[in-house]
């Protein structure tokens, strides 16, 4: 897995941080790192993949989130004790940008709280911008996107886009037992290589 220093990552976040970036593996194909326990399975097997901790597709009553940032509080927190690599592919990630909707009503995006409510409902996908984290896991002047993931856009993502599976796991813990031991350079220097996302090409 390519690899970049941290500070080098972070002097390509461009504007006012309102692009998404993460690890590309090429044409037609975007890795997404995913903290969520739910989706370690014993073979990691794309063809296998569950969503939300059910062995049952239940795809309407769960929402699973796509986290882009590597940055994910190093397999530590409960409930989020794996670390997993799911590529994707570049069309899906595009299609569920596409059909999603904002996580928060925000006032001259949306016409009123009553119509985003309403959209919210409809959309199998949401946008949440989440605080970006350092190495230390404060928090940034800027945002990374969480895409979560519901109905047909859960079922596709299982069962179309995904790819492959890796658990990152041992790396995730590796940087956080660096980070604990104060060698921050050393740690920044395994973090996996992001780049801003091209949206729309």
């Amino acid at each position: 897995m390519p690899t970049a220093r941290y500070t080098a990552a972070g002097n390509r976040r461009q504007g006012d941080g309102t692009h998404g970036q993460g690890r590309q593996t090429g044409p037609g194909q975007d890795d997404r790192p995913s903290t969520k326990t739910s989706l370690a399975l014993p073979s990691a097997d794309a063809s296998d993949l569950r969503v939300c901790g059910r062995a049952e597709k239940d795809y309407e009553r769960c929402l699973t989130w796509i986290k882009p940032s590597f940055l994910c509080g190093w397999a530590t927190k409960e409930g989020q004790e794996t670390v997993l690599a799911v590529e994707i592919a570049r069309e899906g990630f595009d299609w569920a940008l596409a059909n999603s909707e904002l996580s928060h009503y925000v006032r001259g995006v949306h016409p009123d709280r009553g119509t985003w409510q309403q959209r919210l409902r409809r959309s199998p996908a949401r946008v949440q911008w989440d605080p970006e984290r350092d190495l230390r896991l404060n928090r940034l002047t800027y945002r990374s996107l969480q895409l979560g993931l519901s109905g047909e856009a859960a079922r596709r993502y299982a069962d179309e886009w995904a790819v492959s599976i890796r658990d990152v796991t041992p790396l995730a813990r590796r940087i956080h037992e660096l980070v604990s031991a104060g060698r921050l350079d050393d740690a920044a220097e395994l973090l996996p290589l992001e780049t801003p996302y091209p949206v729309g090409t």
